[in-house]
C-alpha cells in the first residue's frame, strides 16, 4: 500500500498545482473474492481456498481541464494480484479540435473490446468479470497516438478510432511472465449506436516479438536451425511477426432485455502461437435493481493443418515440430449464471458461478465469486 500512497499524493500534488486549471478525481473499486469447487484444479486464479485478492483492485482517475481544449487524464490502480502495488494504467493529453475530432497522445487502452475503455471498471458491466474467452489478450494498454472522430450518419450515432502505437513489457504467454513488443501497433475501430442497439468492429495489426524461456523449444529450434532447417525454425520463434487482430461485436439493451455478443480472432503469423477464436454470447434480464444473467463463451486456438509434417523426410524431427505445434492446442468452453444488484447509486453486489470445461483434457472446474463494484 505505500506505493499507492505515493500516487495518491502525487495526484494531490498535481491537483494543486493547477491553479488556473479545472481538477477532477474519481476512483473506481472492486472488492471480489471467489474459491475454486475443486480441491486439484484451479481458474481466473482460483484454488479451493477461498481468496479476497486476486480480482480485488482499487483506482483514482485525475483529470485536469488545461483550457484551449486541452486536457490531460492520468489512472492509477493498484491490484490485488499484484500485491496492491499502484500503477500508471493511463497518462496522456488529449486536444479537442472540434465537437466531432479529438486527438489524444500518451499511454492509453487498446481498443480490442467494447468494454476495453470499461475493463477495470467491474460497475460498468453485469459480470463479476468479462467473459475471460474473449477479454484473454494478456496487455491492454499502448503508448502512441489517437484520433476519434464522432459524427451522426442519419439516426444512427458514429465514432471512428484510429491509433498507432507500440508496447512494451512483459506479458502471460500460456502461464510464463515473458518480455514481449509490439512495434508498429495500429488500427481502426468503429462504433455505431441507435436507440436499444449497437455495433461495434475493430481491425489491429502488430509485429510482435516475444523471448521464450522454454528450455525445450529452444533446444528444438537450435536443432532445426543446425539441421539446415531454418525457415521451419524461424517459424517457431515470434519475432518480428505480422500480428492481426479481428473483432466485431453487438450489443441489445431493449426494455428489460439485454444481450451482448462479441467474437475475436487472433493471429501471430509464422510463430509458435496458434491462432486463436473466440467468442461470446450473454443475455440477460433485468428486473427493478437486479440483473439476472447467463453467459456462454467458447474458445478454440490451434495451428493451421498446413503447418504440420513439413519435414516429413526427417521423421525424428518432424514428431517434434507437430508436437510443438499441438502442444499449444487449446479448446473449451465456459458457463456463467450470476445476478447483479444495485444496492446503492454507486455500488452493485455480484455474484457469479462459472463452469469451465476443457474439451482436450475431457477436465471440468467450477469457480463461485462474489464482489462489490464501487464508482466514487
Amino acid at each position: 500500500m505505500k506505493k499507492l500512497s505515493v500516487a495518491v499524493a502525487v495526484c494531490a500534488v498535481l491537483a494543486s498545482s493547477y491553479t488556473s486549471a479545472e481538477v477532477r478525481i474519481n476512483g473506481f473499486a472492486s472488492i471480489v473474492g471467489g474459491k475454486s469447487l475443486d480441491s486439484d484444479s484451479t481458474l481466473y486464479g482460483y484454488d479451493d481456498d477461498i481468496t479476497f485478492k486476486n480480482e480485488s483492485k482499487f483506482a483514482l482517475q485525475l483529470s485536469a481541464d488545461l483550457q484551449e481544449k486541452l486536457t490531460a487524464t492520468a489512472q492509477i490502480i493498484a491490484r490485488g494480484e499484484d500485491d496492491f502495488d499502484a500503477t500508471f494504467e493511463w497518462a496522456y493529453v488529449t486536444y479537442e479540435y472540434s465537437d466531432e475530432l479529438q486527438f489524444s497522445a500518451g499511454k492509453m487502452r487498446v481498443p480490442f473490446y467494447k468494454y476495453s475503455d470499461f475493463l477495470d471498471v467491474g460497475y460498468a458491466y453485469r459480470w463479476v468479470r468479462p467473459p475471460k474467452s474473449v477479454y484473454g489478450i494478456p496487455f491492454s494498454t499502448y503508448e502512441g497516438v489517437s484520433v476519434v472522430y464522432s459524427s451522426q450518419l442519419g439516426d444512427w450515432d458514429s465514432t471512428l478510432q484510429g491509433f498507432y502505437g507500440a508496447f512494451d513489457g512483459d506479458i502471460d504467454v500460456f502461464g510464463s511472465e515473458l518480455p514481449a513488443e509490439l512495434n508498429n501497433l495500429g488500427g481502426i475501430n468503429w462504433s455505431l449506436s441507435y436507440d436499444w442497439f449497437s455495433a461495434r468492429a475493430a481491425y489491429i495489426v502488430a509485429d510482435t516479438s516475444i523471448s521464450s524461456n522454454d528450455s525445450g523449444l529452444i533446444g528444438l529450434v537450435s536443432v532445426l536451425s543446425d539441421s539446415g532447417l531454418t525457415n521451419t525454425a524461424n517459424d517457431l520463434i515470434t519475432e518480428e511477426d505480422k500480428t492481426s487482430f479481428v473483432g466485431v461485436g453487438f450489443s441489445v439493451d431493449y426494455e428489460n432485455f439485454l444481450f451482448d455478443a462479441e467474437y475475436t480472432q487472433f493471429e501471430v503469423e509464422d510463430s509458435i502461437l496458434p491462432e486463436q477464436s473466440q467468442y461470446y454470447a450473454s443475455v440477460g434480464y433485468r428486473i427493478d435493481s437486479v440483473i439476472v444473467h447467463f453467459t456462454y463463451e467458447n474458445n478454440d486456438d490451434k495451428h493451421d493443418s498446413s503447418r504440420f509434417n513439413t519435414i516429413e523426410s526427417i521423421p525424428t524431427l518432424n514428431s517434434a515440430v507437430n508436437g510443438a505445434l499441438e502442444g499449444l492446442r487449446a479448446q473449451s468452453n465456459v458457463y456463467t449464471i450470476g445476478a447483479r444488484y444495485d444496492f446503492h447509486p454507486s455500488a452493485a453486489f455480484k455474484i457469479d458461478f462459472s463452469r469451465f470445461e476443457d474439451d482436450i483434457t475431457d477436465t471440468e472446474t467450477d469457480v463461485v465469486a462474489v464482489g462489490v463494484d464501487l464508482v466514487f
